[in-house]
């Protein structure tokens, strides 16, 4: 039978310092809960909204995937590794720290602010050579489907981590549904409703609402109105 753990938008930990207006759906910085320190491998899921000219300093990661999906503005990125690139809505971006590698993200606007989604997964394999991708999709194709923006090989759609992990966004009409068949066994599932109202195996989701899923082969996804969803499949086992 499958396992579920829901997450309302409201019991999500909240840190605003102005320039950075930050939820954490799992324990991160100055918000611990023992309860929620990570979904199998998804370790952080920061809905992040930054102010017009600011953004993070120059700061050190190591042996994590690291995934930002811009949900409205543009988001600016340099890294120690020589890369530059600016993200928008419609982008993925992933950074394999690995060994280790310094970055900085910034908004790339002084008059506006930017709206992204920064994702941790735990890697399958340590000490890998750090790695940076960006790709661009039409947010049309994933008009009533669920468009795979990441995978664990190069040779699949979307970018690609060290985990057997898969991302979906879908963009829906109100009364859509469909299913959602896991990839890999004993995987599970984190869906995240980035905008209205969604029904997942019988669960009423509503914007910024999370629901894990695990201990199942599939699972069915209703838009209760036009609704805006994130799925990471992911392996349960850190």
């Amino acid at each position: 039978m499958a396992q579920t753990i829901l997450h309302r938008a409201n019991t999500r930990g909240h840190a605003n310092h102005g320039w950075l207006n930050s939820y954490h759906t799992f324990s991160f910085a100055g918000y611990h809960d023992p309860a929620r320190v990570h979904f199998g491998v998804l370790r952080v899921l920061n809905d992040d909204t930054v102010a017009g000219g600011r953004g993070f300093g120059t700061h050190p990661h190591d042996n994590m995937e690291i995934i930002s999906i811009p949900l409205a503005g543009a988001l600016e990125h340099q890294d120690s590794m020589g890369n530059r690139g600016i993200i928008r809505r419609g982008d993925v971006q992933v950074m394999s720290a690995g060994t280790g590698v310094a970055h900085s993200e910034k908004n790339h606007h002084a008059d506006q602010e930017v709206r992204f989604l920064q994702i941790w997964v735990f890697p399958n394999r340590r000490g890998v050579p750090p790695r940076y991708d960006q790709q661009s999709f039409q947010v049309e194709d994933r008009h009533n489907q669920l468009q795979q923006v990441l995978s664990p090989s190069p040779d699949d759609a979307g970018v690609w981590i060290h985990q057997d992990a898969w991302f979906h966004l879908g963009q829906l009409d109100a009364g859509f549904s469909t299913t959602y068949e896991l990839k890999k066994p004993g995987n599970g599932v984190y869906v995240f409703v980035l905008e209205g109202d969604v029904t997942v195996d019988g669960q009423a989701l509503h914007r910024r609402d999370g629901l894990g899923i695990w201990d199942t082969d599939r699972l069915e996804l209703r838009a209760d109105g036009p609704a805006e969803v994130l799925l990471m499949e992911v392996p349960m086992t850190v």
